[in-house]
């Protein structure tokens, strides 16, 4: 049976605001050989996925730095501390939308990438979403509103026009619901 390693010994490096980086050292219970890691320590974040009662899904576009280009995305962000992850659904999507939602459902987590970083993603199904007031995005947050039909979703992935990995867990998520019925 597979056992974690233990942690001999943790050591932060930096903090960069979006995110801090520490070197843990492990020893793996198999061997009981020592070895560095290197661990980015990140906020949780939501995803959201706003359906309008026409079945329109509120998406963004936004400036990504790391691909340096315009990505289409559902949206998102991270979870304040102290701040349950329904009500950060609830909060991004007025900020970056403008929309509200009559129901904020979980849909699922997941670990974004468990070998580097140390946060969990959740992801939400805002249902009857609507728009209640102007889009109110962070200072350093271009954003531009779509609405599109929830059943051109598929297309745009298949054509690479959605490429976001966290967005593409998002609608699998969000296929699951549906296949389950919701």
């Amino acid at each position: 049976m597979m056992e974690s390693w233990t942690v001999v010994d943790t050591s932060p490096i930096g903090d960069y605001r979006v995110f801090s980086l520490r070197r843990d050292r492990s020893r793996s219970p198999r061997t009981g050989r020592e070895h560095d890691f290197f661990v980015l320590g990140a906020a949780d974040w939501v995803n959201v996925v706003p359906v309008t009662d026409a079945g329109d899904v509120v998406l963004v576009a936004q400036y990504r730095a790391g691909s340096r280009g315009i990505s289409l995305e559902v949206p998102g962000g991270i979870v304040d501390p102290g701040e349950d992850p329904r009500g950060a659904a609830a909060r991004e999507l007025l900020e970056e939308t403008g929309y509200a939602a009559s129901e904020i459902v979980p849909l699922g987590r997941c670990r974004p990438n468990p070998a580097i970083l140390d946060n969990t993603l959740y992801t939400f199904l805002a249902r009857g979403a609507r728009r209640v007031a102007p889009p109110r995005p962070d200072a350093n947050e271009e954003i531009d509103v779509r609405l599109v039909p929830e059943r051109d979703i598929g297309a745009l992935v298949d054509a690479g026009a959605i490429d976001h990995a966290l967005v593409l867990v998002a609608f699998h998520d969000l296929a699951r619901h549906r296949a389950r019925g919701g």
